[in-house]
């Protein structure tokens, strides 16, 4: 799922392309993408863009009369920018939007369609989209502590939760929680105050780097091959390879379709972390330090 940096990266393209110029035609392919009805697709069409920002993971796109078009990317979904009056694809296009330059589509891979589109008018429409967490750039490590505890949670959930914490997904949380040297199964509530303060400034710092990264690869181009993850990371997608800190083994936990990766010579102490499933098939075979695994 694109997180804050890769969101930030296709602001960051969209910006020169986009705003200031008139919004053509809106052709929309996928009855399940558009999740509002009012105002209309024609409501939009024949507008000027007046700019474009981040909820959250969500793309807003601001036009003239107070309208909004709002992009939730989901897991799969991707933005390309085409030719003008590219045809939307037949097998994973979801939209167009069409401009006397260029047509920005909308599309997602998979046949599970997640994507959202919402047409908004006026700042409270707008901030009913706002699931409500808190900008990392805004806090300092109070305001950052007071939204980590809001519920008790394990650190992973606790900094993925949109509620609390805005931008932030799986894998950058699998960076920060290497960053701050934690494990992600801790609960978030049994941190002393040294610790708060560590995990606040890997959070920041994270975020941060990648987003310069991913701005810097776009450059003048348009963000591709948009995914969360990236070779330069330290532990995230990296299973069974070496910590670049301390060269052990990149262990995993996998519940669902969710992945996390951590290292356990820097995050938890040499003790390998139960896995639901393996580790319910293998009971006593399952290794529990770092000596078992290697042995």
């Amino acid at each position: 799922m694109p997180e804050l940096p890769e969101i930030e990266a296709y602001l960051y393209a969209l910006r020169p392309r986009i705003v200031g110029r008139q919004l053509k035609e809106l052709r929309v392919a996928s009855f399940s993408l558009l999740r509002t009805y009012d105002p209309p697709v024609s409501a939009v069409e024949g507008k000027e863009v007046a700019g474009v920002h981040r909820i959250g993971k969500r793309i807003a796109i601001d036009l003239e009369d107070d309208l909004a078009i709002v992009v939730h990317l989901m897991i799969a979904g991707r933005l390309k920018w085409e030719k003008v009056g590219k045809a939307i694809p037949k097998r994973y296009g979801l939209a167009a939007l069409d401009f006397d330059d260029g047509t920005l589509l909308l599309t997602e891979a998979g046949t599970k369609r997640r994507a959202t589109m919402h047409i908004v008018r006026g700042d409270e429409s707008l901030d009913a989209l706002d699931p409500g967490g808190a900008e990392l750039a805004d806090l300092d490590v109070a305001g950052f502590k007071e939204r980590l505890l809001v519920e008790r949670h394990t650190l992973k959930r606790s900094l993925t939760d949109a509620r609390f914490l805005s931008g932030i997904g799986g894998a950058f949380a699998d960076e920060i929680l290497w960053q701050a040297k934690l494990s992600p199964t801790q609960i978030n509530t049994n941190l002393d105050d040294e610790e708060v303060e560590r995990l606040y400034r890997a959070s920041v710092g994270v975020m941060d780097r990648w987003t310069e990264v991913r701005i810097d690869e776009t450059g003048d181009g348009f963000p591709e091959k948009v995914t969360a993850f990236h070779p330069g990371m330290g532990v995230h997608g990296k299973f069974g390879e070496a910590c670049p800190e301390c060269g052990a083994p990149v262990q995993r936990i996998v519940h669902g379709r969710r992945e996390t990766n951590y290292c356990p010579g820097c995050q938890t102490g040499g003790r390998i972390l139960a896995d639901r499933s393996l580790s319910r098939l293998l009971k006593d075979d399952w290794p529990k330090t770092l000596d078992e695994l290697e042995d």
